[in-house]
């Protein structure tokens, strides 16, 4: 392991001890000041300063007492300064001693070298909820194939919004 993936993993590891302790200023200070920072309802902030506005409200609300646990799954560096990070994490409510499998959340992270050190510039949150993907000759997908069909000759959908 590198000095640059640690002080990375040291990045994540602040990154979830300030959730842990509900302290906005802190989870915001991992963060350059014109991060993206998507959650995983979809919802954007631009700015550090925005999204740790949010957390603000969060931590002294709906997520008060919450922890976050998980862990780094990868990091594989783009340039010399930047990396794409990917790890699981999920929010603990006070109230439970594990966490529901419905919980399960993915990060994507960049990170950027910065003259404070590594910070994350872009998050995206989603929950782990994979399907399976349907063979190309299963039901779902010859309806799917049959429903596509039909509306091309009744000059719908895709084919109707090219014209």
């Amino acid at each position: 392991m590198t000095m640059d993936d640690h002080q990375i993993r040291d990045l994540f590891d602040r990154l979830m001890r300030a959730w842990t302790d509900n302290d906005a200023a802190a989870y915001g200070a991992c963060f350059t000041d014109d991060s993206d920072y998507v959650s995983y309802d979809g919802t954007r902030a631009v700015g550090r300063h925005d999204m740790q506005e949010a957390h603000d409200r969060l931590f002294r609300g709906v997520l008060a007492g919450s922890a976050l646990v998980g862990d780094i799954e990868s990091i594989r560096y783009v340039t010399d300064g930047v990396a794409i990070v990917h790890g699981t994490a999920s929010v603990l409510m006070p109230w439970r001693s594990r966490l529901p499998r419905r919980r399960l959340s993915r990060q994507t992270l960049v990170a950027v070298r910065t003259d404070q050190g590594w910070r994350f510039t872009a998050l995206h949150n989603g929950r782990v909820r994979p399907v399976q993907i349907p063979a190309p000759d299963s039901m779902p997908s010859r309806m799917a194939q049959a429903m596509g069909h039909a509306a091309r000759r009744l000059g719908m959908g895709r084919a109707a919004a090219r014209t």
